[in-house]
């Protein structure tokens, strides 16, 4: 019985999969207002009964694009944070980090931000949550530095994780990943700028 209900489950996930990556390419290209759940559907090759198992509106499916890769970048600053490495090592790894994972998902960071005021109230809200739980930790590991005498405290951590998040949020408006940066070209000039402007 549980192993029919194993296979049940990884025969469903690509549908998910499907579901998702369907709804990223068309809102990209039309729009989240310009993109209907039929269309969703039809791209996906499923029914819009399989489509509501997993989702419970269109809504659900642009707050998944985004917090799909929210949970990533936090399980990852997590990693860093957390290691026995420097307080300057860890956050030039987290600063790095950020800036490739939003390159290589740059299409749903950018949908996302593009569409959010769309979003049911509730949904904005929790989003907002999400991502405020993140910076926190980012700059729990600014604070660290401060305290310790690592990094100045001229500035306040929380302006300084603004400032920085102010320009990653950015990306999806000039990065071209045809140019001549890649995302690790990127994300190493954007740390090594935060840890310069910290520098005592």
């Amino acid at each position: 019985m549980a192993r029919n209900a194993a296979r049940s489950s990884t025969s469903e996930e690509p549908v998910r999969q499907r579901l998702l990556s369907a709804a990223t390419r068309l809102f990209a290209e039309r729009g989240f207002e310009g993109t209907s759940v039929q269309e969703i559907v039809d791209a996906a090759g499923v029914t819009k009964g399989a489509m509501y198992h997993y989702f419970t509106s269109k809504d659900d499916l642009l707050q998944e694009i985004y917090a799909r890769v929210l949970r990533m970048q936090m399980e990852r600053l997590n990693r860093f944070a957390d290691s026995d490495a420097p307080v300057a090592e860890r956050l030039h790894a987290a600063a790095m980090d950020v800036v490739v994972t939003t390159i290589e998902n740059l299409d749903d960071s950018k949908i996302f931000f593009r569409s959010m005021h769309q979003l049911a109230p509730e949904i904005q809200k929790a989003v907002r949550a999400d991502r405020r739980r993140y910076h926190e930790r980012f700059r729990d590991l600014v604070l660290e530095g401060q305290r310790s005498g690592v990094f100045s405290d001229a500035v306040p951590a929380e302006m300084v994780v603004d400032f920085f998040f102010g320009s990653v949020h950015h990306l999806g408006i000039w990065y071209n990943p045809e140019g001549p940066l890649s995302g690790r070209d990127v994300g190493r000039y954007f740390a090594d700028l935060l840890l310069a402007a910290l520098r005592p």
